[in-house]
């Protein structure tokens, strides 16, 4: 492989150690890897999952964030907490003002709470190499917020992602350029890298590609024959060949759907589904109507309880574009009429509207009943921004079923504030 057509950045990927534990850890007063720590989603179930564990559970119990909350061992020494979302969305935001130190915003990109990647292009003379930039770094995190990390480095953002998920994890920082990555990728798994879950492992390893050595020297052809683009990215991520912009705005993607879903805490009867269902409906079209668009094709998906499992997805589209709660939700009724067994208890639920246009584009029926509901929408949305997003409800809302008052106490799933400091 000539390396020399390909660009070459200082990119670093920074890996925040157990975030959420170490943020509880922290607030504590207590030490992030020496304290045994599990962060829960909601202390109140035994079933909630373990959404973080500190390093010391981990090693000591085999704790992970697949484990359960009733799995945890019965040791006094063993701190349990609830999951406190927006103090973990503020300390990942004072992470990111202390890296404003180091680079332009445009060179740094958030992929998640708790990683980030950072270009640090033509620091030599203020900070160092990028061995230098990386280590300092490191030591400013820990002594301004306690918190550890790890970082890998490489020519692109695919490889310091990748060596940092495969040996910075471990030693604390690593590095892989080009000219590495036969030594430092091609032994490794295919599944070891970011990218690649266990339906593409399965498929690859049916081609008797069991490793990313493997996968390099396969023919590309063939890989995209059998994957199409998937299979061809694979083939040049191998290689440790990544074309994805190293600056720029990375926050402004293509919406190409506005969906929600919700996992039940119990099993829902008829009736209580169709008002989750509305409840579904109205924060699709709110967020649709937010960022100015309409969707032709709404898609509804029912899980059922797991005393008869199965279940139902199935999508219906529309000649007009809409962003109208109660049409949307009309939609969904004739979906789950039609497809709904009649009988089973139902899980789960979540309702997707794609096919999106832009509203300035999309045309309107002009008929006074249909501007009045368009309108409507738009009021109810502008008294939500203004007082709280539970200002206003439908009567169904406030319904045991209902499910619009609890998401709003939530962020990501999980609850802002721990209940037990209400």
């Amino acid at each position: 492989m000539d390396y020399s057509l390909y660009p070459r950045n200082d990119v670093l990927c920074i890996d925040m150690r157990s975030f959420y534990a170490s943020v509880e850890a922290v607030k504590l007063g207590l030490d992030p890897m020496k304290v045994m720590l599990a962060v829960v989603g909601d202390t109140s179930r035994s079933g909630s999952i373990v959404l973080a564990a500190s390093p010391a559970l981990k090693k000591k119990y085999g704790i992970s964030n697949v484990s359960r909350f009733f799995e945890l061992p019965n040791d006094p020494d063993i701190y349990i907490v609830d999951a406190n979302m927006a103090d973990y969305l503020h300390a990942s935001i004072d992470i990111v003002k202390l890296l404003h130190q180091y680079a332009p915003k445009e060179a740094i990109h958030p992929y998640s709470v708790d990683e980030i990647w950072v270009t640090v292009n033509g620091l030599e003379k203020l900070f160092g190499n990028r061995w230098e930039v990386a280590e300092k770094i490191k030591q400013d995190l820990l002594r301004t917020f306690n918190l550890t990390c790890s970082i890998g480095i490489g020519d692109n953002k695919f490889l310091a992602k990748v060596v940092m998920d495969l040996h910075a994890k471990k030693i604390g920082i690593a590095e892989c350029k080009y000219e590495d990555v036969k030594e430092k990728l091609w032994p490794f798994p295919v599944e070891a890298i970011w990218g690649i879950g266990g339906r593409m492992k399965r498929n690859l390893n049916h081609m008797g590609i069991v490793t990313l050595g493997q996968l390099a020297l396969y023919d590309r052809n063939s890989l995209k024959k059998r994957f199409g683009v998937m299979g061809e990215q694979l083939y040049w991520h191998a290689w440790g060949i990544d074309l994805s912009p190293v600056f720029g705005d990375f926050l402004k993607t293509e919406q190409k759907s506005f969906g929600h879903g919700i996992s039940l805490l119990r099993d829902y009867s008829k009736s209580e589904a169709l008002i989750c269902i509305l409840d579904l409906c109205e924060e699709v079209c709110r967020r649709a109507r937010a960022n100015r668009q309409a969707g032709k094709t709404v898609h509804l998906g029912i899980a059922y309880s797991k005393e008869t499992s199965g279940g139902f997805s199935r999508s219906q589209s529309i000649d007009l574009p809409t962003n109208i709660t109660m049409e949307v939700y009309h939609i969904c009724m004739e979906l789950f009429n039609r497809f709904y067994d009649g009988r089973s208890k139902i899980r789960r639920v979540y309702v997707t509207l794609t096919n999106l246009v832009d509203q300035q584009k999309m045309q309107l029926q002009l008929f006074e009943e249909t501007m009045k509901k368009h309108d409507l929408g738009y009021v109810m949305d502008s008294i939500r921004h203004k007082y709280g997003s539970t200002a206003i409800l439908r009567a169904s809302s406030y319904t045991d079923a209902g499910i619009l008052l609890e998401r709003s106490k939530k962020i990501g799933g999980h609850y802002a504030k721990s209940r037990r400091n209400e």
